[in-house]
C-alpha cells in the first residue's frame, strides 16, 4: 500500500516523507500522517531523486552560520559596551583635568559659537563658564586684538598647528589683565572648530617691563659712566698738559740752581705718575666695557726692544741694567702687538719700581702649538718678591702685596688686573713665580698664528723729519696755559703760530681767506666745539684743497678718536702733549702738500 521512509531531525523536528510513486492524498490522510510523525511534514516524490544526506548537510551548515552570526553579534555588543565604558572613563578623566587646570580651556564650533569653557575661565575672566558660553566673542577684548585673534586662527591648517597671541582683557570686575592664548584646530571627526588655552601673564609682563626698564637704566648708567670718565679724563688731562709741559721745559733751563732743578724734576715726575694713574683708571673702565683686539703682523723681539727702550731711563736712574734674552727660532706672529707691549711694559715698570739693586731681564721664547706658536714673554727682577699667598691676588683689581706697598711705592693696584684682562681676552695665561725677598718673574703665554708678512715688510710709518721750510700753524685752544705751552714748545723751530680761542674764531679765520699749513684743533671748547668747526672749515674749502687738521685733545678713547676722524680731521694728538710727538705732527702734516 503506502511505502514511506520517514526521517526525523531532533533539533527542529523536521519530518521528510519520500514516496515511491505519486499518490494522491486526501486531506484527512494528510492529517493522519502529521499526527503520526508528530511535526511538520515535508514530502517529495521519489522521482525527484533528492539526496537525503545532502539535504541534511545543507541544513546543518545553515544552522552553524546562524550560531556564528549570533556569537559575533554578542561579541560586538560586549566590545561596544567596553568601548563605551572606556570613553566614559576618558571623558571623566579629561573633565577632571579641565576642571583642575590653572589654564582656561575654551572651545568654539566652526561657525564661531562658543562650545565649552572650563571652570578656570571664571578665575581668569571673572565670568562663570555659563556666562562666558553665551557672551559675545569680543567680550573684554578690543576690536584690534580680536582681529589679531581671528587672523591667528586663520593661519592654522591642521590640528597639529598652533598660534599664540598676547592681548589685554578687561575682566568682569573692571580690572585689565594680560592674557596669552594658544589656538589650535579641533579635528573634524570631533566636531571641528577650534580650541584655546589661555593663561594670565600680567605678572610676567610686569617683570619683563621691570627688566626692560632696569636694562635701559643700566645702559643709561653705563653711558653716564662713560661720559663721566670721558669728561673727568678731559678735565684732568687738560691741566696736566700745562704741568707736565712747563715742568719739562723748566728742566731744560740752565738758569735753575741745584735745588730748583731738583724740585722741578720732582714736579715733572709726580705729574707723570698722576698721568699714569689716570690712564690706568681709564684703561680699566674701557676693559670692563669690552676689549676689542687688533690683529697685525709683528716680531716679538721688537716688542721686547721697544718696551726696554721706554723703561730704560727709569732703570738707569736706579742703576738697573735691562737685559733681553731671546730664545731660538723666533717667528713673526699675527696679534695685537700694542696690547702685548702694554702688558710687557707694565711688568717692566713694576720691576723697576720694586727693585733697588741687581738687574732686570726680559726673556722671549716660542714653541709650536695647535694654533701656530705659543709665545712666552717674562720679566725677571731681583726685587722685593711676593709671598706665596699673593701670587694670584696681585692680579685682582685694587690689590697690592700689602698696604705698605701702596704707601711706599704708589700705584692704583690696577695695572696687573688690566694685564690679566688683556691676556685672558687673547685666550692666554698670565702668572708670577716669586719668593719673598728674592725677586719675581712675571710672565704671560699666548697662542698666535704665524704670519709670513713681518712688521719690517710693511710700508714704513711716516717718520718725523726736520722742518725744511717755515710752517704757518693755526692753534685752536680755549685754555690759555695750553696755548702758551704749545707756543713755547714750537718756539725753537721755524713755526709761525696763530691762535684762536674757540671754533667760531677758527671758522672766521677761514672765512677771511687766511691760509694755513696745519690746524691744531682742540675738541671740547665753548661757543663752538672742534668737531663742528672742522665740518664748517671743510665746507668752506675750495674744491681740491684740504688743510690738514689734527685733533689736539684730552679725548683719547678709541671711539672719540674715530669721531674726530669722521668729522674730517686727519690725525690725533692726545693730551698731555708729548713734545717729540708734537714736532712729529708738525713735520708730517705741516709740510705735506695740500690735497
Amino acid at each position: 500500500m503506502l511505502a514511506a521512509l520517514m526521517a526525523v531531525t531532533t533539533d527542529y523536528c523536521v519530518n521528510i516523507l519520500i514516496l515511491k510513486r505519486a499518490e494522491v492524498f486526501t486531506p484527512w490522510m494528510t492529517m493522519v500522517i502529521v499526527v503520526i510523525v508528530g511535526g511538520p511534514l515535508f514530502y517529495v516524490l521519489h522521482s525527484q531523486r533528492l539526496n537525503l544526506k545532502a539535504a541534511k548537510l545543507d541544513l546543518s551548515q545553515s544552522l552553524k552560520i546562524q550560531r556564528q552570526t549570533a556569537e559575533e553579534a554578542e561579541r560586538r555588543r560586549r566590545e561596544a559596551e567596553r568601548t563605551l565604558s572606556r570613553l566614559r572613563e576618558h571623558e571623566s578623566l579629561y573633565r577632571i583635568l579641565a576642571n583642575n587646570l590653572t589654564d582656561a580651556l575654551s572651545m568654539w564650533w566652526p561657525d564661531g559659537r562658543r562650545r565649552y569653557n572650563s571652570p578656570a575661565i571664571e578665575r581668569l575672566t571673572g565670568y562663570t563658564p555659563a556666562e562666558f558660553l553665551v557672551a559675545p566673542n569680543l567680550l573684554g577684548v578690543s576690536e584690534e586684538d580680536g582681529a589679531q585673534a581671528v587672523a591667528a586662527i586663520r593661519t592654522l591648517q591642521t590640528p597639529s598647528d598652533s598660534s599664540t597671541l598676547e592681548y589685554q582683557f578687561r575682566r568682569k570686575d573692571g580690572q585689565t589683565i594680560w592674557i596669552e592664548s594658544t589656538y589650535s584646530l579641533v579635528p573634524k571627526e570631533e566636531g571641528g572648530g577650534f580650541i584655546a588655552t589661555s593663561r594670565d601673564i600680567t605678572e610676567r609682563k610686569r617683570l619683563a617691563q621691570e627688566l626692560a626698564t632696569a636694562a635701559h637704566q643700566a645702559q643709561a648708567a653705563a653711558a653716564a659712566k662713560a661720559d663721566f670718565l670721558a669728561n673727568m679724563t678731559h678735565e684732568l688731562r687738560t691741566p696736566l698738559t700745562a704741568i707736565i709741559g712747563f715742568s719739562g721745559l723748566l728742566r731744560q733751563s740752565s738758569a735753575l740752581d741745584e735745588t730748583d732743578a731738583r724740585q722741578v724734576r720732582l714736579i715733572h715726575e709726580a705729574s707723570n705718575t698722576l698721568l699714569g694713574v689716570i690712564n690706568d683708571v681709564l684703561d680699566f673702565s674701557r676693559l670692563e666695557a669690552g676689549l676689542e683686539l687688533d690683529a697685525e703682523p709683528f716680531k716679538p723681539c721688537e716688542i721686547a726692544r721697544s718696551a726696554a727702550a721706554l723703561i730704560e731711563s727709569q732703570a738707569q736712574a736706579k742703576g738697573l741694567p735691562v737685559l733681553i734674552e731671546f730664545g731660538p727660532g723666533l717667528k713673526p706672529l699675527l696679534g695685537d702687538a700694542a696690547r702685548l707691549n702694554q702688558v710687557l711694559l707694565n711688568f717692566l715698570s713694576n720691576a723697576v719700581k720694586f727693585t733697588s739693586e741687581g738687574q732686570i731681564v726680559i726673556s722671549v721664547n716660542q714653541e709650536s702649538s695647535a694654533l701656530g706658536q705659543r709665545l712666552r714673554m717674562a720679566v725677571r727682577d731681583s726685587g722685593i718678591g711676593l709671598p706665596d699667598d699673593m701670587h694670584e691676588a696681585v692680579f685682582e683689581r685694587f690689590i697690592q702685596a700689602d698696604a705698605g706697598v701702596s704707601r711706599r711705592f704708589g700705584g692704583t693696584g690696577l695695572g696687573l688686573a688690566i694685564c690679566k684682562r688683556i691676556i685672558e681676552a687673547m685666550g692666554g695665561q698670565i702668572g708670577v713665580d716669586s719668593v719673598a725677598g728674592q725677586g719675581s718673574t712675571f710672565w704671560f703665554e699666548v697662542e698666535l698664528p704665524v704670519t709670513e708678512t713681518v712688521a719690517n715688510d710693511l710700508p714704513p710709518a711716516p717718520q718725523p723729519a726736520a722742518l725744511d721750510r717755515p710752517v704757518r700753524l693755526l692753534l685752536v685752544e680755549d685754555n690759555a696755559a695750553n696755548r702758551e705751552l704749545i707756543g713755547a714748545l714750537l718756539a725753537p723751530f721755524d713755526v709761525e703760530v696763530e691762535t684762536a680761542v674757540d671754533g667760531v674764531a677758527a671758522v672766521d679765520a677761514f672765512k677771511a681767506g687766511k691760509a694755513y699749513d696745519l690746524v691744531l684743533m682742540d675738541v671740547q671748547m665753548p661757543v663752538m666745539d672742534g668737531l663742528t668747526a672742522t665740518r664748517r672749515i671743510r665746507a668752506l674749502e675750495p674744491m681740491g684743497l684740504r688743510t690738514p687738521i689734527v685733533a689736539m685733545t684730552a679725548n683719547v678713547l678709541p671711539e672719540q678718536v674715530a669721531t674726530c676722524m669722521a668729522a674730517g680731521m686727519d690725525d690725533h694728538l692726545g693730551k698731555p702733549i708729548n713734545p717729540s710727538r708734537l714736532l712729529e705732527m708738525v713735520a708730517r702734516w705741516g709740510q705735506a702738500e695740500a690735497a
